[in-house]
């Protein structure tokens, strides 16, 4: 791999993340996202310990290809990876044209434009495990699409668009589909985050649906390193699950942080009704990257959670500050 590879959607919490990863690893990295940088908080990148800072763009692939085109032109990146997206399932509902226009519209012309480039070794994709809608037991890569949310539409039309450039045009593409991912610096509209912050300011949580639906969470440490080992290793014109292989109910997860931060379940959940199509399951299977690719994940849950707690306490100040639900941008 070259040392110098581009992420898009560096301003997420997942692709600022895997930017601190690279920068750690001593590459050179260019951000593109359509978000300004957040305060230090929430800018996992900006806590690296590395010499070297992401040469940041504030460009949106809505309406900014031809000068992100001219950038990658400029700088060649070997590999670009792809953390951006509409990503809010339950809000898709309300503008579902605007999910589509960023995850498949956008996406597709990005895709067209970047099957030219002789300098792109590899483009990593990330994308969902919302494409194959609810599932009984555990799945792997070649299950079935099954989407019930704009969202989740929206980004199988990208995926099935991929394997037709990798089928038709040798499109150098790699995939990875994550589970839930949780830890210091994500979004405070996120379940983890949301649940420590409203025991830390005394507000009540909403469960929606009582919380039974059941996730795997997997730090993003652990996904960081996975989605770097696919990049070096995996076979073009494939999908990764990265998972954790226990999983736990929405109702466990919020009682687990409950509990290790001294509060009483009852005072701090209230339960609400279940967002629309919400998935009451997806469990992957992840023996091809193990088994291929001899990953493993490292972080157990107790571990990530009493690091994220840690984090959002020695941030409260900053945090407190910020907005704590999801605003959306079109």
């Amino acid at each position: 791999m070259s040392k110098t590879v581009c992420v898009i959607g560096s301003n997420s919490f997942s692709g600022a993340s895997y930017c601190k990863y690279l920068l750690e690893q001593g590459y050179q990295v260019i951000g593109i996202s359509r978000s300004a940088a957040p305060v230090a908080a929430l800018l996992p990148y900006s806590w690296a310990n590395s010499k070297n800072q992401v040469n940041f763009f504030q460009l949106d692939v809505n309406h900014h290809l031809p000068e992100i085109e001219i950038l990658l032109d400029k700088l060649k990146p070997s590999h670009i990876y792809n953390f951006a997206a509409q990503s809010m399932v339950g809000q898709s509902w309300d503008f579902p044209e605007h999910w589509f226009m960023t995850n498949a519209v956008s996406m597709i012309k990005l895709h067209n434009m970047l099957r030219h480039k002789d300098y792109l070794d590899r483009y990593i994709h990330i994308t969902t495990p919302e494409v194959y809608g609810s599932c009984t037991g555990y799945i792997d890569e070649s299950q079935v699409f099954n989407p019930s949310t704009p969202y989740a539409v929206s980004r199988a039309a990208a995926d099935m668009s991929l394997k037709t450039f990798f089928d038709v045009h040798q499109f150098p593409v790699i995939s990875t589909r994550a589970a839930n991912v949780y830890g210091e610096g994500q979004q405070l509209y996120r379940i983890v985050p949301r649940t420590i912050l409203y025991i830390l300011l005394g507000k009540k949580l909403s469960l929606h649906g009582g919380g039974h639906s059941e996730r795997s969470f997997i730090h993003i440490d652990d996904v960081s390193a996975a989605t770097h080992l696919i990049a070096e290793r995996g076979k073009l014109g494939d999908c990764y699950h990265i998972a954790t292989p226990s999983t736990v109910t929405i109702r466990e997860l919020v009682e687990l942080i409950c509990q290790n931060m001294s509060a009483d379940f009852n005072q701090v959940c209230e339960v609400s009704d279940d967002r629309k199509g919400k998935d009451a399951a997806y469990l992957l299977n992840t023996s091809k990257i193990r088994n291929e690719l001899g990953w493993q994940d490292s972080i157990s849950l107790d571990t990530g959670i009493s690091r994220t707690i840690k984090w959002a306490q020695e941030n409260i100040a900053v945090l407190q500050q910020q907005p704590l639900d999801y605003i959306h941008k079109a």
